[in-house]
């Protein structure tokens, strides 16, 4: 009897682990969410790469870039994932913090020459981030008229040493 109530004891407490095992996640990530971005980077002719000299842990400048006919507009809305063991998930906003985004429209016009520079400090909303691997989303209307437009989603990778 007490090799049957050990042995049972034993496979509740490996269920139990295999459970846990199963979700596919690490200690890192569980808590994050995976990315929901799986169309990214579509709008032809339209970049965002980021300036590799302005990369800290606290922020960045990207170079937004329209080489199209298009008049696209973006705002001040991003967001940041980090890759881990091959996946994106998003990082998670610092504890009690509390945002919204101003929502100015900045033209990217359609002229190869149109170049703008935006710089991004998300100490305020992501604390400090760690070593690793991340990129920056953004997103960008592709504006037909006042009111038809297409949103697009933009990204650049950086690394944090």
């Amino acid at each position: 009897m007490k090799i049957f109530l050990c042995s049972l004891f034993f496979m509740a407490i490996s269920l139990t682990l295999l459970s846990a095992c199963d979700s596919g996640q690490t200690a890192e990530t569980q808590d994050w969410e995976p990315t929901i971005y799986e169309t990214v980077n579509n709008l032809d002719g339209v970049t965002m790469i980021v300036k590799g000299e302005t990369v800290s842990s606290t922020g960045l400048t990207v170079t937004l870039e329209n080489k199209t006919d298009k008049r696209c507009v973006y705002s001040e809305d991003f967001l940041l994932e980090k890759k881990i063991e091959g996946k994106w998930y998003q990082v998670p906003i610092i504890k009690g913090a509390s945002y919204g985004f101003g929502e100015p429209g900045y033209e990217l016009d359609s002229d190869s020459s149109n170049v703008s520079d935006w710089t991004v400090d998300w100490e305020w909303l992501y604390g400090s981030l760690d070593i690793g691997e991340y990129r920056i989303v953004k997103s960008i209307l592709d504006v037909r008229k006042p009111g038809d437009y297409d949103r697009h989603h933009l990204i650049a990778e950086f690394t944090i040493d």
